[in-house]
């Protein structure tokens, strides 16, 4: 037990290092596509062409395969809060790769989002065994979890067509609410093709089964757009507020969608739930904190250099006189007011 929990705890502590490391390498290639094209953030697609994108996205899929893996030899309350990691990892990176300062109230927030995960993770309710496809999609379309499926795509929808277009570059919320409410959906529907596969290799083939390849669609349509929003939040803000925030907000959301799906509440006692309400309460604090040490971006200096010269010339008898940089100096003024006075 001890030997496969270690080779699950290691697993776990790689995925981080490769998950956390993907976040810096793919906004090393948003920024290289944004200098010579429209960047991510304003809806542009060039860092499809970038291969320092591309080679995050790599590594992200070896992070995300070795958490997969780790899975297999490891309990959930093991693996699960191990992807707080992750967020130090991309953190100490993007100080010194990116420049992104994380100042005291930001380290401050990131504690706070990695100890309320852990608590959420290590009281959530544990999942029901699995069997088939089938009986996936009957708690699939259970009222409640298609409440939750209706109530999110509302959200979603809010967020993209109203949210977006006033407030997407100025409140990290937009990006990040629309891939944490997506990806809970994602995480459903991607156990569901894992256990068709795992099935099918087993020799009780799901291919056949029209759910499967439902689960699938709506995998591959929810993948996509995590990919595309979490992009432009990498593109448009600090690397080291984005990863907490999104690692939070998705891991919160992907208990309570498991919850309501697989109803694993029924058994449980007061004391796991109200350890999972200040788990809740607690990395909304930190989300909070983390939002307002977001560095505003500066504005270009105003430079006055390729300004022609100009002085105003103040004549005795109150009459104004305009000298230009290559006239000659008048010789009745009273005083001279050169645009360099208003700097």
């Amino acid at each position: 037990m001890f030997e496969t929990n270690l080779i699950g705890f290691g697993l776990a502590v790689g995925s981080s290092v490769f998950i956390g490391s993907s976040f810096i390498i793919k906004k090393k290639g948003l920024q290289r596509a944004g200098a010579s094209g429209a960047r991510a953030g304003s809806g542009g697609y060039g860092y499809l062409q970038e291969p320092l994108w591309w080679i995050g996205m790599f590594t992200m899929v070896i992070g995300e395969f070795a958490n997969f893996v780790a899975y297999m030899y490891a309990p959930a309350v093991l693996v699960t809060p191990l992807g707080a990691l992750s967020i130090i990892v991309s953190a100490i990176l993007a100080h010194f790769l990116l420049k992104e300062k994380l100042g005291k109230l930001g380290i401050l927030g990131c504690v706070l989002c990695m100890v309320g995960s852990t608590i959420i993770v290590l009281h959530a309710p544990g999942e029901h065994d699995i069997s088939s496809v089938d009986q996936i999609w009957e708690l699939a379309i259970q009222p409640d979890f298609l409440l939750y499926i209706a109530s999110a795509v509302a959200v979603v929808l809010v967020l993209v067509l109203y949210c977006e277009p006033r407030y997407g570059q100025t409140n990290i919320m937009v990006y990040i609410g629309v891939c944490s409410i997506i990806g809970s959906v994602t995480v459903m529907s991607i156990k569901a093709v894992g256990i068709a596969i795992k099935l099918t290799l087993e020799g009780y083939s799901q291919v056949a089964h029209l759910q499967s390849w439902i689960f699938a669609t709506v995998s591959a349509s929810c993948i996509i757009t995590q990919l595309i929003y979490l992009n432009k939040a990498l593109d448009t803000f600090n690397t080291a507020v984005v990863s907490p925030i999104y690692y939070a907000m998705f891991t919160s959301l992907t208990i309570f969608a498991s919850a309501i799906m697989f109803k694993d509440w029924a058994g449980e006692g007061a004391s796991d739930i109200v350890s999972v309400l200040c788990g809740f309460i607690t990395v909304l604090s930190g989300t909070m904190v983390l939002h307002g040490t977001r560095e505003p971006d500066k504005l270009p200096s105003a430079d006055y250099t390729a300004l022609p010269q100009i002085s105003w010339v103040v004549h005795s008898n109150g009459e104004i006189w305009k000298q230009k940089e290559n006239d000659e100096l008048h010789g009745e003024f009273v005083a001279i007011i050169h645009q360099d006075h208003f700097k």
